[in-house]
């Protein structure tokens, strides 16, 4: 048990007897009455998000989540299958929990994979992933001078805004996070 001051975002903990993890953590002291913290919790299983509003020194249970890091390999149909590179062990990842991330997800690029109770409830994308223009209309002389973008589709399958001197075949730098251009390679 720890209390609730010690909570951080990213650190997972048990909120109606399942596992979440804390995406956002607000410290509220009002001029009257005492002071709280407004969280942020994201369930492991379903991946809904609910804010919960704690006191200042409650108690809660911290889980403890076990993480491995692994390549990306392949997609059977139902689970995205990662392999440590060192042991070669596999780690069936459900469709359902990468979600929308696997326009991210490269063959031979580490994952960190979390676990809970040994089965896998999340996956942690690097911060920026290299990635190649497979579409992209071409651009008219002189329309660089602006900071204008074009919509592109890389290798993943990912659709992106890029500038207008992108062409196809190039490597270009994304943002996992937010899924924006970043730079040419």
């Amino acid at each position: 048990m720890i209390s609730t001051a010690e909570l951080k975002k990213g650190m997972y903990i048990i909120f109606h007897e399942e596992p979440h993890m804390v995406v956002d953590i607000t410290f509220v002291s009002p001029g009257k009455g005492s002071a709280f913290y407004r969280i942020k919790l994201k369930s492991l299983f379903t991946g809904r998000v609910v804010e919960y509003t704690y006191k200042s020194g409650e108690k809660v249970e911290e889980v403890i989540v076990e993480t491995h890091e692994a390549a990306y390999s392949y997609f059977d149909g139902e689970n995205y299958v990662f392999i440590e590179p060192r042991t070669f062990e596999q780690y069936m990842v459900p469709a359902e929990i990468i979600g929308d991330d696997k326009v991210y997800l490269k063959e031979e690029i580490l994952y960190r994979i979390k676990f809970y109770d040994e089965k896998a409830v999340g996956v942690t994308l690097p911060k920026s992933i290299i990635l190649t223009v497979t579409e992209t209309e071409n651009s008219i002389k002189g329309d660089t001078a602006t900071s204008a973008m074009k919509s592109a589709v890389m290798d993943t399958g990912a659709k992106i805004l890029v500038p207008l001197f992108i062409k196809v075949g190039e490597e270009i730098s994304v943002s996992t996070e937010n899924g924006t251009y970043l730079s040419r390679k």
